[in-house]
């Protein structure tokens, strides 16, 4: 009753959309706000990807299209984005609402993860992007790689370099493992092979990364790390979002 009252208000203040969900599906994306966030990252795109009206973006883990709200605003007609998600339900919400953006396109992944799909018949070390080499100009991967362990993460590294363009770019969020965190927002266990969790019982509820692991697994995946922002979750005042920033290139 609380979020559909919510729901009303938006409609009343002019805060909801077409492409804005309800707040119910909101709750699958974590905290923040929906559209703030994504207009957030879509200025990090813009200023730190070089994003352009005309690229093709490759939304990994879009959810309820939290970016492809404010990219639907800016892309060109000559641009292209997909979106691919474990959440069938996300999916093909998104199908429904962009159904008039010719450009768009939504891909339902059917890949176990213990906190967002259990019961998905595929494996995410094993999971092929479902799009042919060198397709996008930008790779994006929103609270993606938080949610993976370090041999998936690896994985999905490999497939974002595998789809990206020559001199294309990616754009992850991840927690790195800060040693002098003063008050990290998340109590991760001690790492063991690269990675932390919050939840050992379900790993995928949070993951975080060893700085050497994460430079090692881009270096790996044949990408070149170009910046790295730290974020504010470890208790810095100064973080460039919640999450750490990864840029890299292809």
């Amino acid at each position: 009753m609380r979020l559909r009252a919510l729901d009303a208000r938006d409609r009343l203040t002019g805060r909801a959309g077409k492409l804005v969900p309800p707040r119910r599906m909101q709750l699958s994306v974590g905290e923040g706000d929906y559209a703030a966030v994504g207009d957030e990252f879509l200025s990090h795109l813009v200023g730190l990807c070089g994003l352009r009206p005309e690229d093709r973006v490759l939304d990994v883990g879009c959810g309820i299209g939290r970016l492809a709200r404010p990219l639907a605003g800016y892309l060109s007609i000559d641009g292209a984005y997909a979106g691919f998600d474990v959440n069938a339900g996300a999916i093909a919400w998104c199908e429904r609402r962009y159904r008039h953006h010719p450009n768009f396109r939504f891909v339902h992944a059917d890949v176990r993860n213990a906190r967002y799909n259990p019961g998905g018949n595929g494996e995410a070390v094993a999971y092929a992007f479902p799009f042919d080499d060198g397709s996008f100009d930008v790779a994006v991967l929103m609270s993606v790689l938080t949610h993976l362990t370090a041999d998936e993460a690896l994985h999905y590294l490999g497939q974002v370099r595998r789809v990206l363009a020559p001199g294309g770019r990616m754009l992850a969020t991840v927690f790195m493992l800060d040693p002098d965190a003063v008050a990290p927002a998340l109590s991760f266990g001690p790492p063991s092979d690269g990675m932390a969790v919050v939840d050992p019982a379900i790993p995928e509820e949070a993951v975080a990364f060893e700085e050497e692991w994460l430079l090692e697994a881009l270096r790996a995946a044949g990408l070149d790390l170009a910046e790295l922002h730290p974020g504010s979750w470890t208790g810095r005042e100064d973080g460039l979002s919640f999450q750490d920033v990864v840029i890299a290139r292809a």
